[in-house]
C-alpha cells in the first residue's frame, strides 16, 4: 500500500513535548482499502497532536472533513460532513502488542508507526449508521415522530375517562406473602 507511507509518523525522530502533524485524506486513501465498499470518495484533514513523554505517548486525532456516502432510501450519492476526536495511547513496553481498544505497547526502538488503518477505522466509526441523503431527512424525522409507537399504562387511561380499574384477583397462596411484603 503505497499510499500509506504517506501515514508514516516517525515517532524517533521527535522529542519530548507535544507535536503537530497534518494529513490530507483523499479518494486514493480509501482505494488502497482491501474489501472497502462503503467508502470511495473524501476529503477530509486529520490532525494529529501528538504528546510524547518518557514512557508514553499519547495521539490525539482530529479529523474534519466530508465524505460520499449512497444514500439507504434512495440510492443518490451525497457528501457527508464529519468532525470527529479520537485518542490512542502508545507505551513502551519489551514487545509490541494491542493491550486495549485505546492503548498499543510498542518497543523503544520502534522507528515509526503507520496510523492510516487507525484513521480509516476511526472514519468508519463516524459512518451514521442510517445513510439518508439531506432531501429526505426532513421527511425521515416526520416519520419516526408520527408513526412511532404510543404504550400507555392501562390503568392510568381508564383513570383519566372515570373508568374504576378492575380489582385483580389474587391467588390466595401469593396473598400469604403479600402480607409478609407489607
Amino acid at each position: 500500500m503505497k499510499s500509506w507511507k504517506a501515514f508514516d509518523i516517525e515517532i524517533i525522530k521527535f522529542k519530548e513535548g507535544l507535536h503537530e502533524i497534518v494529513f490530507d485524506i483523499k479518494d486514493d486513501f480509501f482505494s488502497q482499502v482491501e474489501g472497502n465498499e462503503l467508502l470511495e470518495k473524501g476529503k477530509l484533514t486529520a490532525r494529529v497532536n501528538l504528546n510524547k513523554g518518557a514512557n508514553v505517548m499519547e495521539l490525539t486525532f482530529h479529523v474534519q472533513g466530508s465524505v460520499e456516502l449512497t444514500c439507504d432510501r434512495s440510492l443518490e450519492l451525497f457528501w457527508h460532513p464529519l468532525s470527529f476526536t479520537e485518542r490512542m495511547i502508545y507505551k513502551f513496553g519489551s514487545r509490541e502488542e494491542e493491550l486495549d481498544d485505546l492503548v498499543m505497547m510498542i518497543t523503544r526502538d520502534t522507528p515509526s508507526i503507520n496510523v492510516a488503518q487507525l484513521l480509516y477505522e476511526y472514519i468508519l466509526l463516524a459512518l451514521p449508521a442510517k445513510k439518508i441523503h439531506p432531501n429526505w431527512r426532513e421527511e425521515e424525522e416526520d416519520e419516526t415522530s408520527e408513526g412511532g409507537f404510543v404504550y400507555l399504562d392501562q390503568e392510568r387511561e381508564e383513570e383519566s375517562f372515570g373508568v374504576e380499574p378492575e380489582k385483580k384477583v389474587i391467588d390466595p397462596r401469593w396473598e400469604q406473602l403479600l402480607k409478609l411484603k407489607k
